[in-house]
């Protein structure tokens, strides 16, 4: 288990490397010059000899590169081009809000996904079943922009159950989340599909082998069998799914904030490739990159505590 954990470790480093590095590169090579986005087309030579000394846009790539990355590992994201701050300071405040999001989102997967998912392993091929499977199948289907737009039509301008203004969560739980549950089930419905067919799945698996039989002969109804024998090792994959499923959370916050107008880390990120703002736009991706690699990483090893049969190969 030793020797696997450090290979792995190991994988994830060299990842988020490479990551960087390609990161790095992409926005060096796009065309498109950053000075004139930041001081305009009318800048004069000076003006502009001097902004790209000062961000060290004079010097190799690999220079720049080596220097970035040497920043970036201690926490120093270096300075945004176009807001003139830290870029640490700008992608936390923006980040506080897409965690929020995401992490509502995440609740309601796993409320979903338990509930529907149980309902319709009770009873395979009845109507609750069928009725759940073609939910699922249609919320697979369907990507999460087309989602969040549908349910915003739906909810805001035909039912006017809210207003499409974001509210922070600081102005108090209730209204925050009369306005939130909708964009977080825009993320979460697909995921809660995903989820729902693999839990039924798991759960009937579970339900034909023998100490399944042997509650039954002791005593216990099917639901008590569920609950108490089944549900534990129906959820081994299902918990591993959803660690995975973090990072296309965060992915797909991202996308949802700009449906419905939430000032998270998408909106900076459209923003900051609009502006040429590249230190933004890299430290954006590396992170939410950190946040996919961590997870799958995270996953893993859950994997291998929830189930010892696995030999750490």
């Amino acid at each position: 288990m030793g020797k696997a954990l450090l290979k792995r470790v190991g994988l994830l480093i060299g990842t988020m490397l490479l990551v960087s590095v390609l990161a790095f590169a992409a926005f060096s090579v796009l065309p498109g010059d950053p000075t004139s986005s930041v001081l305009g087309v009318e800048a004069t030579q000076e003006q502009i000899d001097a902004f790209r000394a000062r961000h060290g846009l004079d010097l190799p790539v690999w220079q720049r590169y080596w220097s970035w990355l040497s920043a970036f590992v201690t926490g120093d994201f270096g300075q945004s081009f176009k807001f003139d701050m830290p870029v640490a300071e700008l992608v936390a405040t923006r980040a506080q809000v897409t965690l929020v999001l995401a992490g509502e989102a995440f609740a309601l997967i796993v409320v979903l996904s338990l509930a529907l998912g149980l309902i319709a392993a009770r009873r395979p091929g009845g109507v609750v079943d069928r009725a759940v499977t073609v939910l699922t199948q249609i919320t697979m289907s369907v990507p999460n922009f087309i989602m969040g737009i549908g349910l915003m039509y739906l909810f805001a301008l035909v039912l006017r159950w809210f207003q499409p203004e974001y509210v922070p969560l600081e102005a108090g739980l209730w209204p925050h989340l009369r306005f939130m549950v909708f964009p977080a089930l825009a993320v979460a419905l697909p995921k809660s599909a995903m989820t729902v067919k693999l839990l039924r799945g798991a759960v009937l698996g579970e339900l034909g082998q023998d100490y399944v039989r042997t509650a039954y002969s002791k005593g216990n109804s099917r639901g008590s069998a569920l609950r108490r024998h089944v549900l534990r090792n129906a959820m081994i994959p299902v918990v591993t799914f959803l660690a995975m499923a973090i990072g296309d959370i965060m992915a797909g916050s991202i996308v949802i904030e700009q449906v419905f107008g939430i000032p998270g880390l998408g909106r900076i990120l459209i923003t900051s490739i609009g502006n040429r703002d590249y230190p933004v736009v890299q430290a954006i991706v590396v992170v939410l990159a950190g946040v996919v690699v961590g997870c799958n990483f995270l996953a893993d090893l859950l994997y291998r505590v929830m189930d010892p049969r696995i030999d750490g190969r």
